[in-house]
C-alpha cells in the first residue's frame, strides 16, 4: 500500500515587500458612521482609491482639505476606482487592477468601499487580486446598509417575537417561495422590480396586507421612507418617485416605525440652513445644526484681515510686555487670535501675561484663551455674555488696590464704543486698539445667490449685525419664506432695518443656543402641522408671498 505524504497547507499569507492595501468600509452614507480605524487609515494614506463620487467629500472632511487640488498639496493622491475615463462603471476585475497597480508603487493605499467591504461589495474579488500579487492587505469592516438604513428609518430587523431575517439581492432568478415563512425580509436593489416581487410573495402565501417600507438614500439628510403594504407598494413607490439606492423591509417589524422613527422626525430634518459666517467660526454652529437634522451651508460673508496700520497694535503689545496695563479685555475669538499672532510674530508666549488681569466677554472667547494656556480672571455669567454683561461685572478703578488704571482693549475696527465708555465711567483709561478688520467677503457663487433669493434655503442664522449687512450686500435678501434666526437683539434690529422679519432669537448670544432656538422653532412647526392633519413640509416647500419682509 502506498503511503501518502501529508502536505502542509499552502502559505497564502502575502509578503510585505510591496505596499499594503487597506479595504475600508465607509458605511451607508453618514460620515459619522466611519470607524475609528477607518479614520486613522484615511488620515495616513498616501493613495486613496474611491468607489463613489461622495467619497471625495468624505476625504476632504477627514483630511481637512478644501478643494480638488488640495490632495496633491497635502501629500496624498485621490484615485477614482469606481469609474473609468469614459465615465462608465468599472468591472470588478478592472477595479482590482487599479488597486494592484497603485499598491505596487505606494506604501499606504486605502481602498474605500461603500458599506462593508466584504458584504455585497467587490472587496473579496479585489482582495484576492491583491493577495495573488503578493501584497499585504487588511480589511476594515464598515457599517452595512442592510442594518443601518432600516435602523435610521426606525425599523428594527429583529425583536423578541421576530428572530429570523433574510437578506436578498434582487435579480432575475430569485426563488421567492424560499422566503414565504421568513418573518423579515431585507431586499437590496429591489426598486425597479418591487411590483413583480410583491406579487410573487403574495402568490407564495404572504398576506397582501404585509407591511412594507422602502427607504431611499438612507442615513443621510436626504433620507425618505415610504411605508405601504405588499399589494400597494408598487403604486405607492411610483407615486412617491422612489429611486435607487433604497433598502426595502418586508414584515411586521415595519409597523414599529410609527413609534421608533427618530431620524426623519428631527426638528430640522432636511432643512437647508444658510450659515453666513467667517469660515473659522462656523464649525460649532454647523455641527449643532447637523445634530438636529439640518444641512448647513456655510457662506463666508466676513473676511478677517490685519489692521491697515499695525503700529497701534505693535505699541500696545510692547506696552503689555512692559507692564503698562492692569487689564486686557478680549471681546471675541478673533481678538484672541489677533493678539496671539502678534505675540508669535515677536517670539512671545503666554508667559508675557504674568501679573496681568484678563477678561473675556463669553465662554467661547474664554475657551480660546484656555487653548493658549490663559485662564481669564473675569467672564460675565452665562445669561449676559456680551459687552454690556462684561461691564456689569467689571470692578471700579480703586487707586489703592489697583496700581495701574489702564486697560488694553484689542477689538475689531467696527466695534461699538459702549464698552469703552462704560470702562471710562468706572474710572479706567482705555487703549482701544484695532486688532483686526472685518471686511465684506466676495459674493458666493451664482447658484447660492439664486437659492437665497428664491427661497431654496429653509432658514438663515445671523450671528452678528455685520453678517446681516454683508449677506444682503453680497447676495441679496433672503426670500420671504426663509426662517430668519438671530443671535440677539442688536442683530434682530439690523435684520428688521433690512426689511427682514425675525422668527427666532437666541436667549443668550451663543451660537449653539441659537441653533437650539431654531430647532425649537422647527419642532413647534412640525407639531402644529401634525396637529392640523397636514403633511410635514419644510419652509422651502411653501412660499407665501410677502410674509417675511416688512415695508421698506
Amino acid at each position: 500500500m502506498t503511503r501518502k505524504t501529508a502536505q502542509a497547507a499552502p502559505n497564502t499569507a502575502p509578503s510585505t515587500t510591496a505596499g499594503g492595501v487597506a479595504f475600508v468600509g465607509t458605511g451607508p452614507g453618514d460620515p459619522d458612521l466611519l470607524t475609528v480605524r477607518a479614520l486613522r487609515l484615511i488620515e495616513e494614506a498616501s493613495v486613496i482609491i474611491t468607489e463613489a463620487p461622495e467619497h471625495a467629500d468624505l476625504i476632504r472632511v477627514v483630511r481637512g482639505t478644501t478643494g480638488d487640488e488640495a490632495s496633491a498639496e497635502a501629500g496624498f493622491e485621490v484615485v477614482d476606482g469606481g469609474f473609468g475615463e469614459d465615465g462608465q462603471p468599472l468591472t470588478h476585475a478592472a477595479r482590482a487592477k487599479v488597486v494592484v497597480r497603485y499598491a505596487k508603487k505606494h506604501a499606504r493605499v486605502v481602498r474605500l468601499l461603500a458599506g462593508d467591504p466584504f458584504l455585497y461589495a467587490s472587496g473579496p474579488e479585489e482582495a484576492q487580486a491583491v493577495a495573488k500579487a503578493g501584497i499585504s492587505f487588511e480589511v476594515v469592516p464598515g457599517v452595512s446598509s442592510v442594518g443601518a438604513v432600516p435602523a435610521y428609518a426606525g425599523i428594527p430587523l429583529t425583536t423578541k417575537d421576530h428572530r429570523e431575517v433574510a437578506v436578498v439581492t434582487c435579480g432575475e432568478k430569485v426563488d421567492w417561495s424560499r422566503y414565504c415563512d421568513t418573518p423579515t425580509l431585507v431586499l437590496l436593489s429591489a426598486v425597479g422590480q418591487i411590483g413583480e416581487i410583491a406579487q410573487q410573495l403574495i402568490e407564495t402565501g404572504r398576506s397582501p396586507q404585509t407591511p412594507v417600507a422602502m427607504t431611499q438614500v438612507g442615513t443621510t439628510t436626504e433620507q425618505r421612507t415610504v411605508t405601504s403594504t405588499l399589494e400597494n407598494i408598487a403604486a405607492d413607490a411610483r407615486a412617491q418617485r422612489v429611486s435607487p439606492p433604497a433598502v426595502t423591509v418586508i414584515g411586521k417589524v415595519v409597523d414599529l416605525r410609527e413609534t421608533l422613527s427618530w431620524f426623519e422626525t428631527k426638528p430640522l430634518f432636511g432643512w437647508r440652513v444658510l450659515v453666513p459666517r467667517t469660515k473659522e467660526q462656523s464649525a460649532s454652529l454647523s455641527n449643532r445644526l447637523r445634530h438636529f437634522g439640518g444641512v448647513p451651508e456655510e457662506v463666508p460673508t466676513i473676511s478677517v484681515e490685519p489692521p491697515r496700520n499695525p503700529q497701534q497694535m505693535d505699541k500696545a503689545v510692547r506696552g503689555l510686555v512692559e507692564g503698562r496695563y492692569e487689564w486686557i479685555a478680549f471681546t471675541s475669538v478673533n481678538a484672541v487670535r489677533a493678539v496671539r499672532e502678534k505675540f508669535e510674530e515677536y517670539g512671545l508666549d503666554a508667559r508675557a501675561f504674568s501679573g496681568l488681569k484678563i477678561a473675556a466677554v463669553g465662554d467661547k472667547t474664554a475657551a480660546s484663551l484656555l487653548e493658549w494656556g490663559l485662564r481669564p480672571d473675569l467672564v460675565p455669567p452665562a445669561e449676559s455674555q456680551s459687552a454690556a454683561g462684561l461691564l456689569e461685572v467689571w470692578p471700579e478703578y480703586d487707586d489703592v488696590l489697583d496700581p495701574i488704571n489702564r486697560v488694553f482693549l484689542p477689538r475689531a475696527d467696527i466695534a461699538t464704543e459702549n464698552l469703552v465708555a462704560g470702562l471710562i465711567d468706572l474710572g479706567w483709561e482705555c487703549d482701544d486698539v484695532t486688532a483686526y478688520r472685518t471686511v465684506r467677503a466676495a459674493p458666493p457663487p451664482a447658484p447660492t445667490r439664486d437659492a437665497i433669493k428664491t427661497g431654496k434655503f429653509d432658514a438663515v442664522v445671523f450671528t452678528s449685525s455685520s453678517t446681516v449687512r454683508n449677506l444682503v450686500g453680497i447676495a441679496g435678501k433672503p426670500h420671504p419664506s426663509t426662517v430668519i434666526a438671530v443671535i440677539g437683539p442688536a442683530t434682530a434690529k439690523t435684520a428688521e432695518e433690512h426689511g427682514l422679519r425675525v422668527d427666532v432669537m437666541a436667549d443668550k448670544p451663543d451660537v449653539e443656543v441659537l441653533a437650539d432656538a431654531l430647532a425649537g422653532f422647527g419642532a413647534a412647526r412640525r407639531a402644529a402641522l401634525l396637529e392640523a392633519g397636514e403633511p410635514v413640509t419644510k419652509p422651502s416647500d411653501r412660499k407665501p408671498s410677502g410674509r417675511r419682509r416688512k415695508a421698506e
